[in-house]
């Protein structure tokens, strides 16, 4: 029997945070685009923020794929990311407002969980409430996220695909809305939201997101097996914000680990074939939680100023300012167990610049005993003393270079000790925000 062409599967490759999210992945996702046929969001929902620079020109994306700004690329919203109609739909139009084609390559899968307004309200009047309790914030985005993903594990959620079914989806937004505004008026003390504005409201932006709804697993799997599409999954927030394995329970409400990029696009785990970490060249944190690097911020002339106000260190979602401190290799250890790193790419070193000298979390001082990797209990992180290794800094300037030699030598070596400690190479160094500013020392998607 004479056999056919056959075009071999495409190289897949994940991005995921390995710190507390901000780690700089907009960027990296948009900077390997070139190489990708296609660009899927796998978890979160709008209360990431990917800021992109190119060519000088700055983009904040939230719900939409980096991927977005590279011209033709395919962007997929996989069934793991909670969708705000609303939000996606401002996010789609103030994209092609400054000429970016949106609605021909965007794909949002039926099955994603919809965000509804009193998932917003129930979000923020529950920060509320822990406040005036004096039980403290979790540091949600208040966004509705959590909520969202609470309805879709009790197997009640409204999902995209109901929008194609009014009288379906008026009976179940009924059926939630009673029960979201029972806790609204209850024990959270809150305003009830009416069936009418939320339903009316919903079918109008319906009509316009229904034409990119999608099969997305279904689609790049065949676009990978059988077109031999290289596919770029993209993460959101960071590997200690994850649900189950970060600070918990000051931590997002999905799975932002390298191994949900299967569950939450679609596809088989054996689609993911190189797993890239982005990493900091310090710390940053936004929201409540332990922070066993954390620095002072306030004083001018202070390490924590400097990475502060150089790294403009505020939130895109929230605006917040970002706690900062100095590199933590003991957690970034258990970042690379739990996301089984292949490769690391250092942002934000040109921050560094001008420091005399920076340190580096090698592990810590925990109830008189030694811990070398972070520990599971948030309990515990907080009583952790983090013990450092002190590196030499440098004058020279990093920013904007592309290639490994032109970095200082005290630059290559805190890098090189760095890898070594954490048990991973790093393929790559972003030393500014702009697309072009990277070093590249080995590709992902060439093996």
């Amino acid at each position: 029997m004479q056999q056919g062409t056959h075009t071999p599967p495409g190289r897949n490759v994940v991005v995921v945070g390995t710190q507390w999210g901000d780690e700089g992945k907009g960027k990296v996702v948009d900077w390997l685009t070139d190489h990708a046929n296609g660009v899927v969001r796998f978890q979160g929902g709008h209360n990431a923020g990917h800021t992109l620079v190119i060519k000088g020109i700055k983009t904040a994306l939230q719900l939409i794929p980096s991927g977005i700004m590279r011209e033709g690329v395919p962007c997929y919203i996989g069934n793991g990311v909670v969708v705000d109609p609303i939000h996606l739909l401002g996010e789609i139009e103030r994209l092609e407002a400054i000429g970016v084609e949106v609605r021909s390559r965007l794909f949002i899968s039926e099955s994603c969980p919809l965000i509804l307004p009193f998932h917003v309200e129930v979000d923020k009047a529950r920060e509320a409430l822990r406040e005036s309790s004096g039980a403290g914030k979790i540091g949600t985005t208040g966004k509705g996220i959590g909520p969202a993903y609470e309805d879709k594990v009790a197997r009640r959620a409204l999902r995209v695909q109901d929008v194609k079914h009014p009288e379906r989806f008026a009976k179940k937004l009924r059926e939630l809305l009673t029960l979201h505004n029972f806790a609204l008026t209850g024990y959270l003390k809150s305003t009830a939201l009416e069936f009418q504005p939320i339903f009316d409201q919903s079918m109008q932006v319906a009509e316009q997101l229904k034409p990119m709804l999608a099969d997305v697993g279904y689609r790049i799997h065949t676009a990978n097996r059988q077109h031999g599409a290289n596919l770029l999954f993209e993460g959101a927030q960071g590997t200690l914000l994850d649900i189950d394995h970060g600070t918990y329970p000051y931590v997002t409400s999905s799975n932002c680990v390298a191994g949900n990029a299967a569950a939450g696009a679609g596809v088989g785990p054996d689609m993911l074939h190189y797993i890239l970490g982005i990493t900091k060249a310090y710390t940053t944190r936004v929201g409540s939680g332990p922070f066993p690097t954390e620095l002072p911020l306030d004083q001018p002339g202070t390490v924590g100023h400097h990475l502060s106000t150089v790294g403009q260190e505020r939130g895109v979602v929230t605006g917040r300012i970002r706690r900062c401190g100095w590199l933590d290799v003991a957690a970034l250890k258990r970042s690379v167990i739990i996301n089984g790193i292949s490769g690391l790419c250092i942002t934000k070193l040109d921050v560094l610049d001008g420091l005399a000298e920076i340190k580096a979390c090698v592990g810590y001082k925990l109830n008189g005993q030694d811990v070398d990797i972070l520990p599971l209990d948030a309990d515990e992180i907080e009583a952790c003393e983090p013990v450092f290794e002190v590196f030499p800094g440098w004058t020279e300037k990093t920013f904007g270079l592309t290639r490994w030699e032109q970095l200082p030598a005290n630059a290559r070596a805190y890098l090189e000790r760095v890898q070594s400690l954490i048990g991973a190479p790093i393929d790559m160094v972003s030393t500014g925000p702009d697309r072009e500013h990277t070093i590249l020392l080995r590709h992902p998607y060439k093996p």
